[in-house]
C-alpha cells in the first residue's frame, strides 16, 4: 500500500479554495485539477509500505501527543520545475513541531524523513501527462498576482491516507485518524 500522513482542510478553507479554482480553471489549460475531497497538507510521504511496517506505524502514531497546530493558507504559487499549482501553507512553530513528531514516530518503523526543508502546501493542479511546463501553468501565474485571504483553522486531527494512482489522478482513502489536543 502507498501511504502518506496529512492534515485535512477545514470545510471553510475547502470552500474558499474551490471558489478560486473554479474561477481559474479552463478546459484548455492543460492541467489536471485535483478534487477538493483530496486536498490535504502532507506531513510525511511514506510510499510503498508493507503490512509489517504498517503494523509498526499505527501504534507509533497513536502514541504521538501534540496540540492541534494553527493552519493558515498563505497564497497561491507554482512549482515550475514539476508543473504543480498549489496553495502555500504558513509554517507555524506548532505545525513544524507536529511534522517533526510525525517523522520521529515513523523513523522508529524504518521510514526515512525527507531531506529537503518542510514546505507544506495543498496541491490544486498538475500539468497533464507528467509534462514539466505548460502554457496553462504560466497563464495561472499571471492570473494569481493578488494574494487572496483564507480563513485560518486549528487542525483537530491528522490522517494516515492510502493513495491509489490512476491515469485520471490520485484517489485517497483514510486508513487511520489520529486526534490532536485542543490548545
Amino acid at each position: 500500500m502507498r501511504l502518506f500522513i496529512g492534515i485535512p482542510l477545514s470545510a471553510k478553507v475547502v470552500d474558499e479554495l474551490s471558489a478560486i479554482c473554479q474561477r481559474l480553471r479552463s478546459e484548455r489549460d492543460g492541467l489536471r485539477w485535483s478534487s477538493p475531497d483530496s486536498w490535504h497538507i502532507t506531513l510525511q510521504f511514506l510510499g510503498e509500505t508493507s503490512q509489517e511496517k504498517y503494523g509498526c506505524l499505527v501504534p507509533r502514531l497513536r502514541e504521538l501527543r501534540s496540540t492541534g497546530p494553527p493552519v493558515q493558507i498563505a497564497g497561491l504559487d507554482c512549482f515550475d520545475r514539476v508543473g504543480v499549482f498549489f496553495a502555500g501553507v504558513t509554517v507555524s512553530p506548532e505545525l513544524a513541531n507536529l511534522q517533526r513528531l510525525v517523522t520521529a514516530a515513523t523513523a522508529r518503523c524504518g521510514f526515512a524523513p525527507e531531506t529537503r526543508p518542510y514546505h507544506p502546501h495543498v496541491t490544486l493542479a498538475r500539468v497533464k501527462g507528467g509534462g514539466r511546463r505548460s502554457e496553462g501553468l504560466r497563464a495561472l501565474k499571471n492570473k494569481t498576482d493578488r494574494a487572496p485571504r483564507f480563513t485560518s483553522f486549528v487542525a483537530q486531527e491528522f490522517i494516515l491516507y492510502e493513495a491509489f494512482l490512476s491515469p485520471s489522478g490520485s484517489r485517497y482513502e483514510v486508513r487511520e485518524r489520529f486526534g490532536l489536543a485542543a490548545s
